[in-house]
């Protein structure tokens, strides 16, 4: 099982190498040039956030009576606000009944997500066709195997810069998430909206260089295994010379 699992192994990966690889880079490189990645202007991609501002509340009593104080505690009471909670009888109202995400952002992400498992999927497959080829350890005669090794180290390399793309992605929605919240919560303040946009654009951007460095992460293993290639797959000479 081990003889067939090896076998198949190697024939994934070498085709892989020889033939997935420079054609991955080149759809990434086309779909680098696509109208999508390059907008004209920023401003194409930002998103409308609409919410309802209230009207702003005048307070006429410095000192809260016992009716306003009672009332407070019973919203207290029914989890409609906490503590520090104000005798605000407004709520803040969103047009669409839920505030949504950018929409331009998500198709991106959703297509260069898939992108992303493909490179840590195929780097792992690579990743392991070069350590089944690792010799037992021996004295002397090795640089075949720290050649392999080293393609092995980068190999994990790109898989955990890809990895960090994802949770890139993740934090990018958390952040939006919380700074949203907080324009639900202060309609008022302009900055909060600002800083949305703000968000948006260096997402757009991150998202260019992504796609970008997974475009180069295949070209430099394809590179790097095809220079290689003789001493990955034999790290020890058969015949060595003899020194007379």
């Amino acid at each position: 099982y081990v003889d067939t699992f090896r076998e198949q192994i190697t024939g994934e990966a070498e085709n892989l190498v020889a033939d997935f690889f420079p054609k991955k880079l080149l759809e990434l490189d086309s779909f680098l040039k696509e109208s999508i990645l390059n907008v004209a202007d920023l401003k194409e991609i930002h998103s409308e956030i609409n919410i309802k501002v209230p009207d702003p509340i005048i307070l006429n009593n410095i000192h809260d009576g016992p009716d306003v104080q009672n009332a407070r505690k019973r919203k207290m009471e029914d989890g409609l606000c906490d503590e520090n909670c104000q005798d605000d009888p407004k709520v803040f109202v969103m047009s669409g009944g839920m505030m949504k995400s950018n929409g331009q952002l998500v198709d991106l992400i959703e297509r260069v997500k898939p992108e992303i498992r493909t490179l840590i999927e195929k780097c792992n497959t690579v990743k392991m066709w070069v350590q089944l080829l690792i010799p037992r350890i021996e004295d002397g005669n090795n640089f075949g195997v720290s050649i392999q090794e080293e393609t092995v180290a980068e190999l994990r390399t790109v898989e955990g810069e890809a990895a960090s793309y994802l949770d890139q992605i993740s934090r990018y929605y958390i952040t939006r998430a919380k700074l949203v919240s907080k324009i639900t919560k202060y309609p008022h303040v302009e900055d909060y909206q600002r800083t949305v946009t703000e968000i948006d654009e260096k997402e757009y951007i991150s998202l260019k260089i992504i796609v970008s460095e997974l475009r180069n992460q295949y070209v430099t293993l394809h590179d790097m295994i095809l220079k290689n290639i003789e001493k990955i797959k034999r790290p020890r000479s058969s015949n060595n010379e003899a020194l007379y």
